[in-house]
């Protein structure tokens, strides 16, 4: 081991060593159906008025550091109690770790189901918190006796539930997310990052459970590379994560953008609608394939399993005829020979199957 090694091993924390980057593939030119992001772009009039908006920010000044006028459209546009607070990051993955440093302590514990998202186990090992997590059923349902003895043994700080799950794309049922947030001592943070294809939600319900946070994001609506989240819930919380929060987190044109396409929902709502049509038709032309299992979706993506041991072939076919989706790389456990596809457009989509009935 060279002297530089032997410094980075005596001063990194053994755990960050253990772990590997959060890896984003390059898409080069390839039809990109790996990462869940709305295919649409913005109409040509709506652009133009938005290049006219961008000439006058003032981007020698700081921001709004409350992201006032931005959020009085998020509470709008996201349905957000009157009597409810929002407190606003950079992605929902700075909430997750403003949560994280808030909540953070000897001993205290992150809880989720498993498979789910990726990030809530990174932040809480990036902040030196203890994770469990808790296996869903064969079906990706929650195992309500599991959940509730890891409840019960770890008393965990704060429990993820993401609605619908990703990877799975599946929404867990209302009345046990009741029965967790009735056992839980600490917070539970219902994920709603796909909210707008799933027509369910726990928003209207902050208030009902003193220990419920709603969290969602703009990134599937189409704002993807605007980079914002938002969590709800009561000011008593949100005061706290508050004091924790970076100044200035939500950048000039982050702001002014959100803020200038909240105001033209009605354009997000349509490309909404066209994603959970073509959703349905591709979920129907999947099914008429042979050698793949599907699972139901309520999210903008569609997981399905391959024959055995032929996962990574698939996905490398699917390649080479032009389109990226997502390879769970799983050789064994709930996701094994598990691969991922974005819904995109009616064309992105056709060459999709074309591609997946070749490399079948």
């Amino acid at each position: 081991m060279s002297e530089l090694s032997h410094k980075v091993a005596q001063w990194v924390r053994t755990e960050i060593r253990d772990i590997a980057a959060y890896h984003v593939p390059d898409p080069g030119d390839l039809i990109k159906l790996d990462a869940m992001e709305n295919p649409y772009t913005w109409p040509e009039a709506m652009l133009t008025e938005w290049q006219q908006l961008v000439r006058d920010l003032p981007v020698n000044r700081y921001p709004d550091p409350a992201a006032k006028a931005l959020t009085v459209e998020l509470r709008k546009a996201m349905g957000v109690p009157d009597n409810m607070g929002v407190l606003l990051g950079n992605g929902s993955d700075e909430i997750i770790q403003i949560l994280a440093l808030a909540l953070g302590g000897s001993k205290r514990v992150v809880l989720a189901p498993e498979p789910s998202f990726v990030m809530y186990k990174m932040i809480a090992t990036f902040s030196g918190l203890e994770y469990v997590g808790v296996p869903l059923n064969a079906d990706f349902s929650l195992d309500m006796a599991v959940m509730e003895q890891a409840i019960q043994q770890h008393d965990p700080a704060v429990i993820y539930l993401a609605y619908p799950n990703n990877p799975t794309g599946n929404l867990f049922d209302e009345e046990e997310i009741e029965a967790i947030l009735k056992m839980a001592n600490g917070l539970v943070v219902v994920d709603e990052a796909y909210h707008a294809f799933a027509g369910k939600s726990f928003m209207n319900r902050l208030g009902e459970f003193d220990n419920l946070l709603v969290m969602r994001t703009v990134s599937k609506l189409g704002l993807a590379g605007l980079r914002l989240g938002l969590l709800a819930g009561p000011n008593e919380w949100l005061n706290e994560f508050d004091k924790v929060r970076l100044p200035y987190n939500i950048n000039v044109m982050t702001q002014a953008a959100a803020e200038f396409a909240l105001k033209h929902i009605a354009v997000f709502d349509e490309q909404t609608r066209l994603i959970r049509e073509e959703r349905s038709r591709l979920f129907a032309e999947m099914e008429k394939l042979d050698g793949i299992t599907l699972y139901p979706s309520a999210a903008n993506f569609i997981l399905f399993r391959v024959p055995a041991g032929r996962a990574n072939a698939i996905f490398d076919g699917i390649k080479q005829r032009g389109v990226l989706i997502k390879n769970m790389k799983v050789s064994s456990g709930p996701l094994a020979d598990c691969l991922r596809v974005t819904v995109g457009t009616q064309r992105e989509n056709d060459s999709f199957l074309a591609a997946l009935r070749e490399a079948l």
